[in-house]
């Protein structure tokens, strides 16, 4: 596809309308905020005497994460547009198609930024600095002069740590005196890197194949120091620094869910195939839901897990004593 045809010229570009205003917020993004979800189960199933979560509470946190992710995809969509341009699908974005007006888009930025956290405060000082980080990762991430997302592999890890991130706000609406363990934070934030490198990996193959390979680096500056080989070899490394603070947390905390790291390991190996597939979902993460092969890994990984945690094993902890077979003379 060429430049010409992936571009619209800002004669040509029509001005914006409020809906399209409202579009730059990806408010069909939500779906990325079932990751708050494992946060308000754990901290639920860990906290000791445990508390039964409030509805209002669950309202209002989750309505102030919606607001603040959207706050990011406003200023990522803006501050992308002659980017995104260059990319064969991003360039229908509304933002590239339209002529916004930047005092309408900042000032819908501040608005969602200011209601987010409005709501945060009323959840407590821990959700509310978990929201601010919420906010200044969006900062770090899209505006100049810092922009990880054109630093290669320090994309991957500024954008992934929205995962522990979205955890933490999880967390904090059930517990919201303490932080969640170190470990799972670690482990969200890998497999958060994983699955944005596979992300990263899907698009490479998918615009590679169809002769765009010289657009990549046009669309975003750290793909001209990726390619397939380093890409798959980096999911690689956070699939098994994910599963290794995986490991720890389960130990840790329940000894017997250490038996479900092999449906956990299946999961992302699912993932991983999609990566490789030809025009993957996993390059549009909002459309993952239509994966059945992810979604039943997925519903496995939940099901062990809800299982084992009724299932006592009296002989698990010898797994985690030292032991020596002794061979007879």
């Amino acid at each position: 596809m060429s430049e010409e045809a992936m571009t619209v010229s800002p004669v040509q570009a029509p001005h914006g309308r409020w809906r399209d205003y409202v579009a730059i917020a990806r408010l069909d993004h939500m779906t990325k905020h079932v990751f708050i979800l494992p946060g308000i189960v754990l901290a639920y199933v860990l906290r000791d005497p445990a508390q039964d979560p409030r509805l209002v509470t669950l309202l209002l946190g989750l309505i102030s994460a919606v607001a603040i992710a959207s706050a990011n995809y406003v200023i990522n969509e803006w501050l992308d547009r002659d980017f995104d341009a260059f990319h064969p699908l991003k360039s229908a974005r509304t933002a590239v198609q339209s002529s916004l007006s930047a005092p309408i888009v900042y000032a819908e930025y501040l608005l969602l930024v200011v209601v987010g956290l409005s709501l945060a405060v009323q959840l407590g000082a821990l959700f509310a600095w978990t929201s601010a980080a919420f906010v200044l990762s969006g900062l770090i991430y899209n505006v100049p002069p810092v922009r990880t997302k054109d630093r290669v592999y320090l994309d991957v890890i500024s954008e992934s740590i929205n995962n522990p991130i979205r955890l933490m706000l999880g967390w904090t609406m059930i517990e919201p005196y303490s932080r969640a363990p170190a470990t799972l934070l670690l482990a969200y934030w890998m497999g958060g890197a994983f699955l944005m490198a596979a992300k990263r990996l899907a698009e490479y193959r998918d615009i590679s194949e169809t002769g765009g390979a010289d657009l990549l680096a046009r669309y975003r500056r750290s793909f001209a120091s990726y390619n397939a080989e380093n890409l798959a070899v980096s999911c690689m490394l956070y699939a098994m620094l994910s599963a290794f603070f995986v490991a720890a947390f389960l130990i840790r905390y329940r000894q017997e869910y250490i038996f479900a790291l092999p449906f956990i390991a299946v999961l992302f190996a699912s993932y991983f195939w999609l990566a490789m597939r030809r025009d993957s979902v996993a390059s549009r993460p909002e459309r993952l839901f239509r994966s059945r092969r992810l979604m039943m890994a997925s519903f496995i990984v939940i099901a062990a897990l809800a299982g084992l945690s009724f299932i006592d094993i009296p002989s698990i902890g010898e797994l985690s004593s030292p032991s020596h077979v002794y061979a007879r003379p």
